[in-house]
């Protein structure tokens, strides 16, 4: 692929997840060309539908998921350690909440079973080493982080999302849930502070009670005459 054309692909792609997340699988594909900066036709010749585009941002994510639990590995050659920079990694990524949201409309081929298949086995990986230091649960599957991490790293509705704009709130209860996996910080005080202050309920109330304001996405998803 030439520069270029990655870079076009990389700004639809990541497009296409802001706005899958933010306003459903259903949303106008112009959202996602006026966020990319594209033309239509740009998006229409590499995607020509709507399925194509979800399974591609699908492969890339799992792909990029697959690299930053590479990273993770190579970084610290503490395999609890490893573990939680893989996890705070896989956030930044907003993986489970993009992933939750294409399940909706994902079309599954070999290419993407080759995918998820290497980079479930990277994950594994990552896993049996917290394991075999004894520092993860051993009652802890990989099924758990990954269902774990999509609840956490799900928005934040209505104006409860202003609570967590720069994602730091998203790390902080990361970290106070993976402090409950670590056997060595099963003592409350062995465990090391997590991120940032305490959130109150009367933070969650005033969150609540403003109204939200959100982009309303356009009413038509046609592929433009000659596109």
């Amino acid at each position: 692929m030439r520069a270029d054309a990655a870079r076009s692909r990389r700004r639809i792609l990541d497009a296409a997840g802001d706005v899958f997340l933010t306003h459903g699988l259903d949303a106008p594909l112009d959202l996602i060309v006026r966020r990319a900066g594209i033309g239509p036709g740009t998006l229409y010749r590499r995607y020509p539908d709507r399925e194509a585009l979800v399974r591609d941002l699908t492969g890339d994510l799992l792909t990029r998921l697959e690299g930053v639990a590479e990273a993770a590995a190579a970084a610290d050659d503490d395999a609890f350690a490893a573990l939680r920079r893989f996890v705070h990694a896989a956030a930044d990524l907003r993986m489970g909440a993009v992933i939750l949201v294409l399940l909706e409309g994902l079309v599954v081929d070999e290419d993407l079973v080759r995918i998820r298949t290497r980079t479930a086995n990277t994950v594994q990986a990552l896993i049996d080493a917290a394991h075999r230091s004894g520092r993860l649960r051993h009652d802890v599957g990989m099924g758990d982080l990954v269902l774990l991490s999509i609840r956490l790293s799900r928005p934040l509705p209505g104006g409860l999302a202003r609570l967590d704009a720069d994602g730091d709130l998203l790390h902080r209860h990361l970290d106070l849930a993976l402090d409950g996996l670590d056997t060595a910080a099963a003592p409350a005080s062995a465990a090391a502070p997590a991120a940032g202050a305490p959130l109150g309920f009367a933070d969650l109330v005033a969150a609540a009670d403003r109204p939200a304001v959100t982009e309303r996405p356009a009413s038509t998803d046609r592929r433009p005459a000659g596109g």
